[in-house]
């Protein structure tokens, strides 16, 4: 705002979040059969946006197989004592952006 005393005007300021992009990608895990699989990334600031973990073409929630975990810029699943049905393609998506292994 600006105030001369007998006139006044007013802007004001909108902002847009900026895209977090991935910085450091996932890496392909090799586990036994019964043991956890962890993938980590890492995205360049905290973001308000969802991310999604992905086996295959399936969306991933946190339950007693699964473990999602945001700490900061670092996101993290934990696939609980896998099986043979486990192998496949994992993917971690945020706005456009993604990463597989």
């Amino acid at each position: 705002t600006c105030d001369t005393g007998d006139q006044q005007t007013t802007a004001a300021v909108h902002l847009k979040e900026a895209a977090a992009t991935i910085v450091e990608r996932l890496k392909d895990v090799a586990a036994c059969e019964g043991e956890d699989a962890v993938f980590e990334c890492r995205l360049s600031r905290e973001t308000a946006q969802d991310a999604q973990w992905f086996l295959g073409d399936v969306p991933l929630q946190s339950n007693e197989m699964n473990e999602i975990r945001a700490q900061g810029t670092r996101h993290s699943l934990i696939l609980r004592k896998v099986t043979l049905e486990d192998c496949g393609s994992i993917t971690f998506k945020v706005g456009q952006h993604s990463s597989a292994a």
